[in-house]
């Protein structure tokens, strides 16, 4: 029976070996049209393996964060400008934040669960102190000493008070703080490695003493990478993600692969013997 229904979809012909040659061709060229289309595939899929659509958050996916920032007279004016631009990238995220500025005391400014939206109108206080009046609301209660365990500390009471969960804390720091505090500071980071509460570190051009510390207690992947420039975003702050290049010419070559095999041995095509004249 089955041998019957294959002969059935058979078309007889006596002709078969009157086009060995161009039979042969479009194997050919069907086994190599198809071999590059898979090809070109899997260097799509390797391709795209490392694109990123979005960069890693500042505050980390699914959490309340609290960002501390430091304003100690340590911070240069490339250090602010580095504070502007955490501040808009934080703002594009759209995080749910807390807000707390130091130096050697502490202040909260935003509860947690702040929009991220209402960093905007501070972005013009940010500005380094100079000679003259103050520039920020900030500069005349501040004092040169630094004391970073205080802030993470209010930062921690903050997130606990407000009964936050998923909570992380974001400091933005040179990282320099008294000797006195170093001590203060250890147990304060190794409480939070203790508990639920995510410590993230963005670092203002650090001294390396200063870097040194931090890495003693932190693990690597707690320090957070520098926010792009302006120039990688545009004036409303959304960020500009270049177009994957690679992945773009693969998939040409690809659809290049399937109109080719489709031309050429999507079908053999006989033609009609000329009658002699």
């Amino acid at each position: 029976m089955w041998a019957r229904l294959r002969s059935r979809s058979v078309v007889d012909t006596h002709d078969a070996n009157a086009f060995p040659a161009a039979a042969w061709r479009a194997r050919i060229l069907r086994v190599s049209l198809g071999s590059a289309a898979v090809a070109l595939v899997v260097a799509s899929a390797a391709s795209a393996r490392g694109l990123e659509t979005r960069e890693q958050g500042l505050i980390p996916s699914g959490t309340t964060g609290v960002v501390v920032v430091d304003l100690s007279l340590s911070i240069a004016d490339e250090d602010y400008e580095a504070v502007r631009r955490a501040f808009r990238r934080l703002v594009v995220e759209n995080a749910s934040i807390g807000l707390v500025v130091f130096s050697d005391v502490a202040y909260e400014l935003l509860p947690p669960g702040t929009p991220a939206s209402e960093l905007r109108p501070m972005l013009r206080l940010l500005v380094a102190p100079r000679l003259g009046p103050p520039v920020n609301p900030w500069t005349q209660t501040f004092r040169a000493g630094t004391k970073i365990s205080a802030s993470l500390e209010l930062a921690r009471r903050m997130l606990e008070r407000d009964g936050v969960r998923s909570g992380a804390i974001l400091l933005v720091s040179d990282l320099e703080t008294a000797p006195d505090d170093v001590p203060a500071l250890a147990r304060t980071v190794q409480s939070l490695r203790q508990s639920s509460i995510e410590l993230r570190v963005l670092g203002l051009a650090p001294s390396t003493d200063a870097q040194l510390i931090f890495q003693g207690l932190l693990q690597e992947d707690a320090f957070a990478p520098p926010p792009a420039g302006a120039e990688e975003r545009d004036v409303e702050g959304v960020t500009r993600v270049p177009a994957p290049r690679a992945l773009l010419i693969l998939g040409m070559f690809f659809f290049l692969a399937l109109t080719a095999h489709e031309l050429f041995v999507g079908t053999l095509a006989v033609t009609r013997a000329r009658s002699p004249a």
